[in-house]
């Protein structure tokens, strides 16, 4: 399996993205990946500030640039936001994530550009999408706390944000559904137009499980770690050489599978007989079943569950994932070397096309590293003396 060769499902598509943080950087990702041409503009100076955020902002940059071209412009001087807006004038794609209002100020907002060039899709990835909140500003951390999801996530009666950004990266995402969608529609009508992506929403799409759950039942789910489970072993347990596995046995079939192979005489008693009977005693359940998996070590686990076709996942952290087999199987990870030349990985999109995944067709860019081969053009010749 390889990356995916040209011609690239994007091919054609310049973009132009003003964006920072990670709600437009993951938009123009997909994009870019897909085989656009995602042209990033950033300030003059250092660039977007997100280059050198520290702590849990280090990856935010590197993660989110792959296959990206970076221009640096000051749109405070008319020269340079008149050779700017001319490279506008050729893009299919504008992607904002500034606060509202910000871009209409500088004369970049939707109503001025598509004036100049109707076929534009201008897309806004905003904390809120129209309605009462449309001005607040917005986290992800905010709009988690907004919707439940940091309710369902933490212990009873203490909300705690998702470990990654995930409202951000999934508004990113559904921002470039909206584009996609929006190109599509162009080609009927010949027309861009104005979409957006909302942090709020994308929060509120991810708990409505949680909500349908509610208005089904009449009763208020617990959340996630209090949570009664529908199957009877669906938990974390550990092995014998102290490594932690999760295991999940959701049918009556898995259920006799699972038996069989650990060989425990005492899961064979008529009170675990069906699903329904384990989740309802599962206080007793889990204990037993945990005791008996302590009995083996993490490697006897694995092979077991694995040829037994159960559903499990050791417990391993982000950063593991550098050395997983299947991840780096044939384009899974997207080798990158950084501005500063560190060399290296990020996990590649989760599509493929064929046999084939999206990967690099370049690094990372310094700020501004394509600036006169792109704006070049469009700056005013200079006037030769007389």
């Amino acid at each position: 399996m390889s990356a995916v060769q040209q011609p690239l499902p994007l091919d054609g598509i310049r973009v132009v993205e003003f964006s920072h943080m990670v709600m437009g950087p993951s938009c123009g990702l997909v994009l870019a990946d897909l085989g656009a041409e995602v042209i990033k503009v950033e300030p003059p100076g250092t660039g977007d500030r997100t280059r050198v955020l520290t702590s849990s902002g280090t990856g935010f940059f590197a993660a989110f640039s792959r296959n990206k071209k970076s221009v640096q412009v000051d749109i405070k001087d008319p020269e340079e936001l008149a050779a700017l807006l001319r490279l506008i004038d050729t893009a299919d794609v504008l992607i904002e994530n500034f606060r509202p209002g910000g871009l209409e100020a500088q004369g970049l907002g939707y109503a001025a550009l598509s004036a100049r060039n109707p076929r534009l899709v201008y897309c806004s990835l905003k904390g809120f999408l129209s309605g009462p909140y449309e001005n607040r500003t917005a986290l992800d951390e905010v709009v988690q706390m907004m919707t439940g999801l940091a309710y369902m996530t933490g212990p009873q009666g203490r909300p705690l944000r998702a470990g990654a950004p995930v409202n951000d990266m999934m508004g990113g995402l559904f921002g470039a559904v909206a584009i996609m969608a929006a190109l599509r529609q162009r080609e009927m009508t010949g027309q861009g137009q104005h979409v957006q992506s909302g942090l709020f929403e994308t929060s509120a799409y991810l708990v409505s499980t949680h909500m349908l759950q509610q208005a089904i039942s009449g009763q208020e789910p617990p959340p996630m770690p209090a949570g009664k489970r529908a199957w009877g072993v669906y938990d974390v347990f550990e092995s014998s050489d102290g490594a932690q596995l999760f295991i999940g046995v959701v049918t009556d079939r898995q259920w006799q599978i699972f038996t069989a192979r650990l060989d425990a005489p005492e899961l064979r008693d008529s009170r675990w007989a069906t699903n329904t009977l384990r989740s309802q005693g599962r206080g007793e359940l889990i204990p037993l079943v945990a005791r008996l998996l302590r009995r083996h070590s993490i490697a006897e686990l694995e092979a077991m569950c694995e040829a037994a076709g159960l559903p499990f996942a050791r417990i391993t952290r982000p950063w593991d994932l550098y050395d997983d087999p299947h991840l780096n199987h044939a384009g899974g990870m997207v080798p990158l070397r950084l501005p500063d030349g560190t060399e290296t990985a990020a996990p590649a999109l989760p599509i493929q096309f064929g046999a084939k995944r999206l990967g690099r067709r370049s690094d990372p860019p310094a700020a501004g590293a394509q600036t006169e081969d792109i704006l070049g053009p469009f700056r005013p010749v200079p006037r030769a003396a007389e």
